[in-house]
């Protein structure tokens, strides 16, 4: 059975697991991101798990612009009560686990949070091959990024809420 809950450094290890099956190594965030992202985002950072297996996670801290700056992958801080943008730094699911739902639901369930806390959009970056996805998740294409994270094209996505 699925459950989504909020992250516990507890789940370090099998989160660096999931975020390096899922991006490359430029791409990825590291330990040491991780563990900064727990302690100062945990509000806005889920895990996935399914039989008590973290198998998936998405998070991302709130900003104060409507689009990701290639900054936040390193320096970010607490997020405020209400307002600002709810933005994703990742979305990762466990390969095995993949095409069962868990990010819609990892999604959904970030979506919900940000809008109780009065966020204005739920705002992304994303390689070409995933825009379909996120469109069909009620996510807006805003062009090309100017982000460079990981020497990779991306693009703006957000979705109102």
């Amino acid at each position: 059975m699925l459950k989504i809950r909020n992250v516990k450094l507890e789940d370090l290890t099998e989160l660096v697991t999931i975020e390096n099956l899922c991006f490359t190594k430029e791409e990825a965030a590291t330990q040491d991101a991780f563990e900064k992202r727990i302690q100062l985002i945990s509000d806005s950072f889920y895990v996935a798990e399914v039989n008590g297996t973290v198998v998936g996670l998405i998070n991302g801290p709130v900003i104060e612009q409507p689009e990701i700056t290639d900054d936040l992958f390193s320096a970010i801080k607490q997020n405020p009560t209400t307002g600002g943008y709810q933005s994703i730094l990742g979305l990762a699911v466990s390969p095995e686990y993949q095409k069962q739902g868990i990010a819609s639901a990892l999604l959904v369930h970030l979506e919900r949070a940000a809008a109780v806390c009065k966020r204005k959009t739920v705002t992304l970056t994303c390689k070409e091959v995933l825009i379909g996805y996120y469109e069909k998740q009620g996510y807006n294409k805003d062009g090309v990024s100017n982000s460079v994270h990981g020497g990779e094209v991306w693009y703006n996505m957000s979705k109102r809420l």
